[in-house]
């Protein structure tokens, strides 16, 4: 695991992987996220499928509450334990037993009322109160081989 000065600079590098839009829409979100939740643990995983980044009151996976979940030309906001949430405006996707998820055009989707309902109601339920403070950012795992984070450019004939 990686903490402080060193995993924000890791975790940077793992952003400049995507696409210059790509990496707007995640820092943006991210930006959201810390000023909306400042005690939450930040948890990053850059994966085979997926570059991650899990929010929860402690440093425990088990504990995240939320997550962002980026892969080239997508991000999504992930609630992990989306399926038992209340959704009135039938804004959730996925049909799995746990987790659900909102995808994001632009980090500002993070502020409609309907996902800043879910969000609330996601926090309000985890197992531990996020602390007083700033949160913390702790490289979790990094995979070797991963999927391309931008989209090939397509050639024209």
């Amino acid at each position: 695991m990686l903490e402080g000065a060193a995993a924000e600079k890791q975790l940077k590098a793992f952003i400049a992987k995507f696409s210059p839009a790509d990496q707007t829409r995640i820092r943006a979100a991210r930006r959201l996220l810390r000023r909306q939740w400042r005690g939450a643990c930040e948890m990053v995983y850059d994966n085979y499928n997926f570059f991650v980044i899990g929010y929860g009151a402690t440093d425990r996976p088990s504990e995240a509450v939320i997550s962002l979940a980026a892969q080239a030309n997508r991000l999504s906001l992930c609630f992990l334990h989306g399926a038992t949430l209340p959704d009135p405006d039938r804004v959730l996707r996925g049909e799995g037993r746990q987790v659900r998820n909102v995808p994001l055009e632009s980090a500002d989707d993070l502020e409609r009322p309907e996902i800043q309902r879910l969000l609330t109601a996601a926090f309000a339920r985890a197992s531990a109160p996020l602390a007083e403070g700033p949160g913390r950012l702790i490289i979790r795992s990094v995979s070797s081989k991963q999927r391309p984070r931008r989209k090939p450019m397509r050639r024209t004939q």
